[in-house]
């Protein structure tokens, strides 16, 4: 890197819900987390791209407590060494956000400290134009500036704010003249027409102790909580959990907001490069690989006398004629159809569906719940009884738990299990059952190479997460 003769540390944000891509994104597990756009997810894409030792430190994590293994197994499986993942325990936005991370940075002493803060659900090509704005910005950091990533504007869209840039500075760099909040369509075209507007990328790249020191002038409410913060916090695992008391005392505010609106450090470095942030299901499309009708289709569909629609189906065949401009996203459980061009209002869909207690496990939950061991889908759910199918891992095993309010029987449908159950041990294979009574302390293993599948049926009154009584646990969650 010219002019730069130290490595970046990545701080990837990881802790968003992501709405706006209902029915497959939801709370469990958003968009961070899944394939939209490619073979990884979108975290894992992130990872990818700071992956140059030579150029990047480990990267630092910031999430919560929901999506912890989340982060740890998708890093793994991208072959990425984290730095750390620092668990929020409430969410107060980016400024506390970024500042735990530099705090964190600097209780370790790493001698690294040009901090290069990313979403983990942005797709970007990474290219020579990309290397280059890092580049840039790296350069302008290091002279002291708080450096934000402005994306050249390709249309006059709605749905991102814009920064002007001022006066022009070494290393490729502008002074910020002024920030714009997300315009109407008859201002957006005029700041593209103008030529002198980018597209907030939400991206930074700063020294870690200008943004300490700017922080605890502009933000000193932030700044005192996020430190005793993580002066207080506790190691568990892999993971650094931030104290609850001392963070929740941080005001909810964006580092837009608090530091670079108000700094006289804020420089935007134009960014010429493929970037979305795949915000909504109409910017999924745009970035597809569309037919010669302008459609795109993922899983199984098929499509007649259709055009400019995006087909998105996790389960079974759809087929869709006679159409324009529509989206139709099939899940596990549910379905959104609607207009793609107005998209952005699925984020506005979801806060109804929450609010009524009949379709809030909709937004909040998948069919499919995934855990660090493997994972389960729920098949049938009747009076006193249910239907899952379990999959774990080679080399996992759940916790050792007991239940007070279920018994459960499993059939191997592929892979061997071992199954302990009190004092017994036994190994089961294809087709082979096994039941569990109620109370009985038990625990499941995959001893084997390939995935052990099961099918469980529990029979009681009450099958809720909290029936769980962890004894012992690998992932801390006893």
């Amino acid at each position: 890197m010219a002019g730069v003769d130290k490595r970046i540390v990545p701080i990837i944000l990881a802790g968003g819900k992501g709405t706006r891509l209902w029915p497959i994104s939801r709370s469990a597990r958003p968009k961070q987390f899944l394939n939209l756009a490619g073979d990884n997810s979108l975290f894992q894409q992130t990872l990818t791209r700071v992956s140059d030792s030579a150029k990047f430190a480990a990267p630092i994590v910031i999430t919560n407590n929901e999506y912890r293994f989340l982060v740890a197994e998708q890093a793994l499986e991208a072959g990425v060494d984290l730095g750390g993942i620092l668990l929020e325990p409430v969410a107060r936005n980016t400024t506390a956000a970024v500042l735990a991370a530099a705090k964190f940075m600097a209780s370790t002493s790493n001698e690294d400290t040009l901090m290069f803060v990313l979403a983990s659900d942005h797709r970007i090509v990474e290219d020579a134009d990309y290397a280059a704005a890092v580049d840039a910005a790296a350069a302008c950091a290091t002279a002291g500036n708080l450096v934000t990533f402005g994306i050249q504007p390709t249309e006059p869209a709605t749905g991102y704010g814009y920064i002007e840039q001022g006066v022009a500075i070494a290393n490729g760099g502008f002074k910020v003249a002024k920030f714009v909040e997300k315009p109407d369509l008859v201002v957006a075209e005029q700041l593209v027409a103008g030529g002198k507007h980018f597209w907030n990328s939400g991206m930074f790249l700063f020294e870690r102790d200008v943004i300490m020191s700017e922080c605890e002038k502009l933000a000193p409410a932030v700044a005192s909580a996020v430190a005793l913060a993580v002066e207080n916090a506790d190691k568990d695992l892999d993971f650094v959990r931030l104290d609850e008391a001392s963070f929740s005392q941080s005001p909810d505010i964006s580092i837009d907001y608090a530091i670079f609106e108000k700094t006289d450090k804020a420089v935007v470095v134009p960014a010429p490069i493929i970037w979305s942030d795949l915000g909504s299901w109409d910017a999924v499309w745009k970035v597809g690989a569309q037919d010669s009708a302008g459609n795109v289709a993922v899983g199984d569909v098929l499509l007649s006398e259709t055009k400019n629609s995006l087909v998105y189906s996790e389960t079974g065949q759809v087929t869709v004629s006679g159409l324009d401009d529509v989206a139709v996203i099939v899940s596990e459980d549910a379905i959104f159809v609607g207009a793609l061009s107005e998209a952005q209002k699925v984020g506005a869909l979801v806060k109804v569906l929450r609010s009524d207690k009949r379709t809030a496990p909709l937004t909040e939950t998948h069919r499919t719940c995934y855990r660090p061991w493997g994972g389960y889908s729920s098949l049938v759910i009747g009076n006193r009884f249910q239907v899952k199918r379990l999959f774990v891992k080679p080399g996992k095993k759940l916790s050792l738990q007991k239940h007070h309010h279920r018994s459960e029987h499993w059939v191997v449908v592929s892979g061997t299990a071992e199954v302990t159950i009190d004092d017994s041990v036994q190994t089961l294979s294809e087709n082979q059952s096994v039941y569990i009574p109620l109370g009985a302390v038990h625990r499941l293993e995959n001893k084997g190479k390939i995935l052990l599948e099961l099918i469980e049926v529990q029979t009681g009154s009450y099958f809720g997460e909290d029936d769980i009584v962890r004894l012992e646990d690998e992932f801390g969650r006893v």
